[in-house]
């Protein structure tokens, strides 16, 4: 009875929450519900330097730049039901009351926020319905420092229950969906801001653990940078895994242009946000640093072709080698690299992430709460009786012969304290390795693709949830990575060999390659990740800058918006 109950009180919070969701839609005044119009258009690809100084100078108003992103995201919203919150009345009331600063780098430029930061007076759910009705009165600090530079919180957008998965669905708000087809994921866990900035949103924040800010980009067709720890506040957020360190989130921008996302995060970061947030570094942006590599005549960069588990499917090779001809053909120096052994990243990250036996984000569940298929199958693993895992171990090692299955699961449970402790020893390690080896090749970024494929179908995270790689990797070590889409997938052009054959790959690969089909992610995006040390924020936007620059009339093209 008890169990029945909670499922009961499940369901009404989860109904109460998109009756809601529909109803403050539904309430908006008439400009929210108006059609786009040339003007709206006109203002979508602006760029952003020319809206602030229009507010500024009084030649356009605050109000018509919410009027314009608010039929965007309601817009987007009906095509993938990418938004929670819907902040619009509560802006309007700022900008009338003075709350926003209109004299700061970001003049009235509205911002969309992942559903886990806080505003004052909305919940921030993340997809539980136990979260439901968590309202605080105030404001968490990077939204007060959102609006202290100018900026004006809009709308929140759609993730997955647990956050730890590249697809948006829970049972509060919904599944979200790809804008560039309806059948794929836009990705996660900050997927709904990916579909609306792919939609003609404008700029967003999300957060980052083992690549949810950048497989959304890749997923969707938009720009992301993860920032390294202490470079962006993380202040006033909620998560599924209250104090898990072993991997640390990080809280990020996203944007639907390279020349906004750089505007953004140097606004952000030139504002001293240490003074909102304890945890960020007093670093200020670096001017100095992104005019050197964006001037620097050669640069050296190493292509990691593979993560060492996942090869990348044809069409994220593809995209790879199209960056890297332009490179070349700027005449910078591209090299061939051997990295420390990537396969200990995934194992050692996998473990840190999951220390707690993947019990304190399940500890916010519900009885009958659906649950991402990914997850699920991290926590059932999580359940096997250590002597049924240790025989299953055997059997994947010595029977299958696939001893990369086998090295991540062979330790899957929780990790006492003492256990925790020695993967944290083994990730400083491989840190170390890592830097010895940058300082060795004396590289610039590094070019790889974000994921071993295009964006996943719906559930696919059920066979995909290990293949992580290209993401996950550079969380471990803490390094800045940015995504900037390159092309799109073409059924003929990147088509699977006649001869693959998926049997002979890896448990992680064969469950990554059940879902690659060209045919049907005919016109998904193709990213391509850059990525510096750690810290390196203003490097890695530059080298973004210069890749985009070396693709010329190749570069990609945004999905347009109707």
């Amino acid at each position: 009875m008890v169990f029945f109950l909670d499922y009961l009180q499940h369901r009404r919070d989860c109904n109460f929450k998109q009756a809601q969701r529909t109803k403050a839609i539904a309430s908006l005044p008439p400009p929210y519900h108006a059609p786009l119009s040339a003007s709206d258009k006109a203002t979508i690809s602006a760029p952003i330097e020319s809206l602030v100084h229009a507010v500024q100078s009084g030649t356009t108003t605050p109000l018509s730049l919410l009027h314009t992103y608010g039929r965007v995201a309601l817009h987007a919203h009906s095509r993938t039901n990418c938004l929670t919150e819907i902040l619009l009345p509560s802006a309007e009331t700022w900008l009338a009351n003075g709350d926003i600063n209109l004299s700061g780098p970001l003049a009235a430029i509205p911002v969309s926020l992942k559903d886990t930061v806080v505003v004052g007076g909305y919940d921030a759910t993340v997809g539980y319905s136990s979260f439901v009705g968590n309202a605080p009165e105030k404001d968490g600090g990077m939204v007060r420092l959102l609006k202290d530079l100018g900026a004006v919180p809009y709308v929140k957008t759609n993730l997955p229950i647990t956050l730890l998965s590249f697809e948006s669905t829970n049972d509060v708000w919904g599944r979200c969906a790809n804008p560039h087809n309806p059948a794929y994921s836009p990705g996660g866990s900050t997927g709904g801001e990916a579909a609306l900035l792919a939609m003609g949103g404008r700029i967003g924040i999300g957060s980052d653990v083992a690549g949810s800010v950048r497989a959304p980009a890749h997923f969707s067709g938009c720009y992301s940078l993860r920032c390294s720890t202490g470079r962006w506040p993380k202040a006033g957020i909620c998560t599924s895994m209250p104090g898990q360190e072993g991997v640390p989130s990080v809280y990020s921008p996203m944007a639907r242009t390279l020349d906004d996302l750089t505007y953004f995060t140097r606004a952000v970061l030139g504002a001293g946000a240490w003074k909102y947030d304890y945890t960020v570094h007093p670093i200020p942006w670096r001017g100095e640093v992104e005019k050197g590599f964006g001037e620097k005549k050669v640069l050296r960069v190493g292509v990691l072709r593979s993560d060492g588990v996942v090869d990348p499917s044809p069409a994220c090779k593809r995209a790879l080698d199209v960056v890297e001809s332009a490179l070349r053909g700027e005449g910078h120096e591209v090299v061939e690299i051997s990295p420390p052994d990537m396969r200990e990243a995934l194992e050692v990250a996998s473990l840190l992430l999951n220390a707690d036996g993947c019990r304190t984000f399940k500890s916010f569940f519900r009885w009958g709460e659906w649950n991402d298929p990914g997850a699920r199958q991290m926590e059932v693993l999580m359940k096997v009786p250590g002597p049924l895992r240790w025989l299953y171990y055997l059997w994947v090692k010595y029977v299958r012969r696939d001893e990369v299955w086998a090295g991540l699961v062979r330790n899957w449970r929780a990790q006492s304290a003492e256990e925790n402790w020695r993967l944290v020893a083994r990730r400083e390690a491989y840190r170390a390795k890592w830097f010895d080896w940058w300082d060795e090749e004396a590289l610039d970024v590094l070019i790889t693709p974000p994921n071993a494929t295009p964006a996943v179908p719906h559930d696919g995270m059920r066979d995909a949830v290990s293949s992580c790689g290209y993401t996950f990797l550079f969380n471990l070590l803490d390094y800045t990575a940015g995504v900037l889409p390159v092309t799109h997938v073409d059924k003929e052009l990147d088509r699977l060999p006649k001869d693959f054959n998926i049997k002979k790959l890896n448990g992680v690969a064969q469950g990554a390659y059940k879902l690659y089909d060209a045919d049907r992610m005919h016109g998904l995006p193709v990213g391509v990740q850059v990525v510096g040390r750690r810290l390196e924020e203003e490097k890695v936007l530059a080298v973004m800058k210069r890749v985009e620059d070396a693709l010329g009339d190749a570069k990609y093209q945004l999905l347009e918006v109707d």
